[in-house]
């Protein structure tokens, strides 16, 4: 009953604040606003004096065009934190931005996304980079499983769920049964991962060079990684050898032939869980089918590769470049019921023997 009570006082003082901190983006859930910020995980920041001179959308449009003194900096590397102060004040400026949709005397509770397989030590950086930014208490969840919640699959039943996690920095293939992970696979190859492969690509074949921007404009536009109608797009880029500015006409299937070495990869980790996973859950698996969450998702074709590859239904989650962030959420709405699918905190964690 005291309990309660102190939940509904809590409730009436402070926010309950989801985020789902990506290499790419940043989206924040506010309860009972729902999504309320989805920004680009970049920062600019002045070199001179050291303060910040944009957060998110705002940087992300300096990427590539600011003076010498001004640097667009990703704060975020492959899902992890690679510059504290940087995380921090972005982590700050989004919970301030969150918050002008419902102001409230106390500091709020906030559940944060990290990748599968973090260490003690990024665990520890992202609890304290969320707590300098002004959070009252702070959840840690894995982002498949905020990403199983998010899109409502059994995660607490004793039924075998698979989900891969397709974001700008890492993927990760994650197998949850009963609450937790039981087999879970973390890599490198991800958006990020398949801009550069496009960059080299038309580096190589067109003696092009083209900026992060265009990559992804080009992914987006005629990315797709099984052949289908062709697609064509002209892009703009520096030529190599005169130095001068060329225009270029690229295919679907230059950036199928540009990606196809790291969605090979992609494709080869997902068979490497499936292999280790135990039999009663690879029978559930192979009935309800794979989810597959986050921006990577959406490549044109890459849901029916995988399951012709290996032959086991694979489906695209209704929007999923929110599904971590609504998981979050749905924590954030029953935090008992999910206690058990939360990172532990230092101070809970067993001691070392």
């Amino acid at each position: 009953m005291a309990q309660n009570l102190k939940e509904r006082i809590y409730n009436y003082l402070s926010n309950d604040i989801g985020i789902d901190l990506g290499t790419a983006n940043t989206l924040v859930y506010l309860r009972g606003h729902g999504i309320v910020v989805n920004e680009p995980s970049v920062v600019a920041v002045n070199q001179k004096t050291g303060r910040v001179v944009a957060v998110g959308q705002s940087a992300k449009d300096m990427l590539g065009r600011t003076p010498a003194h001004i640097t667009a900096v990703r704060p975020l590397v492959d899902g992890v934190i690679s510059d504290f102060e940087v995380t921090e004040e972005m982590i700050a400026y989004l919970v301030k931005k969150a918050e002008e949709y419902s102001k409230k005397m106390l500091g709020p509770r906030v559940v944060v996304g990290v990748p599968s397989g973090v260490t003690n030590v990024e665990i520890r950086a992202v609890r304290d980079a969320t707590r300098n930014a002004g959070a009252r208490e702070v959840f840690i969840v894995e982002e498949p499983m905020a990403g199983a919640i998010g899109i409502r699959l059994p995660v607490h039943e004793p039924v075998g769920s698979m989900v891969i996690d397709i974001g700008g920095g890492t993927t990760d293939i994650a197998v949850i049964s009963l609450g937790g992970i039981v087999r879970s696979k973390n890599l490198k190859i991800a958006g990020d991962k398949l801009n550069n492969d496009i960059i080299s690509y038309i580096r190589n074949e067109f003696k092009i060079l083209i900026g992060e921007k265009t990559a992804e404009y080009i992914k987006m536009t005629v990315g797709t990684v099984i052949p289908g109608e062709p697609m064509e797009t002209t892009i703009r880029g520096r030529d190599l050898i005169t130095g001068l500015p060329r225009e270029v006409v690229i295919t679907d299937s230059d950036i199928r032939e540009a990606m196809a070495q790291s969605i090979d990869v992609l494709v080869e980790a997902t068979k490497e869980v499936l292999e280790t996973t135990p039999p009663e859950i690879l029978s559930d698996i192979m009935r309800i089918g794979i989810y597959l969450v986050g921006g990577g998702a959406l490549i044109k074709g890459l849901a029916k590769l995988i399951s012709d590859t290996i032959k086991i239904p694979v489906h695209v989650a209704e929007d999923p470049l929110t599904a971590i962030a609504r998981g979050t959420g749905i924590i954030l709405e029953d935090l008992v019921t999910y206690q058990d699918v939360l990172i532990q905190n230092e101070d809970e964690l067993p001691a070392q023997k």
